[in-house]
This record gives C-alpha cells, structure tokens and sequence, in this order.
C-alpha cells in the first residue's frame, strides 16, 4: 500500500488511511472507506483540502474483497456471509445446527500474516441467525499470492467450519433404577426438559425400565423401531464399565459399543454404543443437575446427526473441565 496526502478534489477512489470526524467529534468517515465523489463533495463543505488516503498497488487485494473470498471459502452448510466495516466478514447460521470445526487447518491458516479467523467451540449448538465466525484481514490490503495460497489451502483441506442443520431431531429416553424405571423419570424428567430444551428440542420417545439386563434390551429394541435420531439412557447407578448392565444390554440389543470413559469432568463415565447410525448415550449422574457435563457437549453433534467417534470423544480433555 503507498499512503498519502492528496488534495481532496483528487481523493474520489482512495482509501482514507484514519478515521475523520468533524470539529465537535462526531466520525464523518471512517478509517479504510472509500471515498466517493459525494464524500469529495462533503469533505470540502466541512473545510477540509487534504485527506490522507492509501491505494492498491500491484499485487494488492483490498481488504473487503480478500475477507469475502476467504469467508466463501471456510465453511459450508446452514452459513450465510455478511461483510462489516473495517475488512471483515462474518457468518451467521441460517437455521438452527451444529458447528464442527477442524481445529487443525484453523490453527495452520492463522499461521499466516494477512488473515484472522475466529470460530465457535467444535460441537457446539448455533441458533438460527447466530454469528459463528469471522473473518479479520490486515487493514486495507492483502498481498494476493498470500491470498492465493491461504485459499488453496482451504480447498484442497476442506472447509473450516461445518453447520450442520438440526432438523426434526427424535429424541429418545429410557429411564432406568434397580427396583423401579419410574423411580429414574421421576427424578430426571424435569432436568432432561430443561436440557432438551437449551438446543430447542423436547423427549419424542420416553419409556421407563427395571435395570435388568433383558429388560433394558427390550426397552432399547423398542425404542429402536420407532428410528430416534438419538437415545438417552438415565440411570440412577453408575456402572464401572460396558460390562454392567446398561452396556451389557446396548450389546444384547444389537449396539456396536463405541466409547467408554470422557475426558470430561462432570461426565467421565460416559458410554457411547451405535445401533446402525443412531446412537446410545448412557451418562450416569449427568441427568441430576442441568449444569453443563458430557451430554450437552455430545447432543449438539448427535442431533446433527453427525456420527462422533471413539477418538473425538478421546479429543474432549482440553476444554473438558467444565466444573
């Protein structure tokens, strides 16, 4: 960029390298505008001869342009783009998702000196309309060889950012306790509600049970045939391993047992099994209280219908310390 002082009248194209504010304070135009022939126009009604303004040199990108084309190019699904002042972009979901976020190809292309990008947490839950990235160049320009290869980067490595849209998520529940399932529904009920209903979702499926091996497989096979994006169990033990009576049953009923053991503090003795692609959560003690634990970090992506592996769940411990 070659910045200088030109007289107004010549200004009309240029980017003004300061923000300019009249004599009482208020901002007339602000720092990387483009002056037009009615901003000239206007300069000179307030007294002003000089303006101190930048131009593009070969090789230049201006700032909007460069964060437009980068934004276009990091994410996919439920996103749309906005472009703010001062070289940003930003994106914003359309309807309500889940954001999956490869933290490694973000940490690669913020390596580099032109751009800025900051996302949401992978996994989590987006509103409709909810601004979920952005997109910060350096002021006024880009070398576009640097833009060039930040974007080949981005595609030859895939997007960034995913929205996942959440739609028409089945929730399944099965409550289960030793000596009586409703025991289990009447203590967790209310706390399942209020967690449903942070990611805008409710129980579709809901069905109590004695925890007994036989018992909660027919109970799970049940649920099963009724094609639930997702099932919950909620029981009132903690079991040592998959090979206690809630895990024993996900295989009895036909479950691929995926996880055991979170790095997620409450939440460490989550179970994550698959019947086909709906998958089986049991987290014992996250159902006693609504504050954050394993679950809510896990539903997001489930709702998604987002397949999370044994390895993503492995991936949680940083950050995993939620209280």
């Amino acid at each position: 960029m070659k910045a200088q002082t030109i007289d107004v009248k010549q200004s009309t194209g240029r980017i003004l390298c300061c923000t300019i504010f009249r004599a009482g304070g208020k901002k007339l135009l602000a720092k990387g505008h483009v002056i037009s022939e009615e901003d000239a126009r206007m300069l000179e009604t307030e007294g002003m001869n000089e303006v101190w303004v930048t131009e593009l040199e070969d090789g230049e990108v201006g700032e909007d342009d460069a964060v437009m084309q980068v934004a276009s190019e990091i994410g996919c699904g439920a996103l749309e783009i906005r472009l703010a002042a001062g070289g940003r972009a930003n994106l914003f979901t359309t309807e309500a998702c889940c954001l999956l976020v490869d933290d490694e190809l973000l940490k690669q292309i913020n390596c580099t000196a032109s751009m800025a990008i900051a996302t949401s947490l992978n996994f989590s839950y987006a509103r409709a309309g909810q601004r979920v990235a952005t997109v910060k160049s350096t002021p006024f320009a880009v070398s576009k060889p640097e833009l060039d290869s930040l974007i080949t980067i981005v595609r030859e490595r895939g997007p960034i950012l995913q929205a996942r849209p959440i739609r028409t998520p089945a929730v399944a529940i099965l409550y289960t306790d030793p000596v009586n399932g409703e025991r289990a529904r009447q203590l967790f009920e209310n706390i399942m509600r209020q967690r449903l209903d942070r990611i805008g979702t409710s129980a579709s499926f809901v069905l109590s049970s004695v925890e007994e091996e036989s018992a909660v497989a027919r109970s799970l096979q049940h649920l099963l045939r009724a094609k639930p994006t997702s099932v919950l169990v909620a029981s009132t033990t903690a079991p040592a391993g998959p090979d206690d009576v809630i895990g024993r049953a996900m295989v009895r009923a036909g479950c691929h047992i995926e996880r055991f053991l979170a790095p997620v503090e409450p939440g460490n003795l989550f179970l994550l099994g698959y019947k086909d692609d709906v998958p089986i959560v049991s987290a014992p003690g996250c159902f006693r209280s609504a504050k954050p634990n394993v679950v809510d970090l896990m539903m997001p992506p489930m709702l998604a219908r987002y397949r999370v592996s044994g390895w993503e769940v492995a991936c949680l411990g940083h950050g995993g310390l939620l209280a």
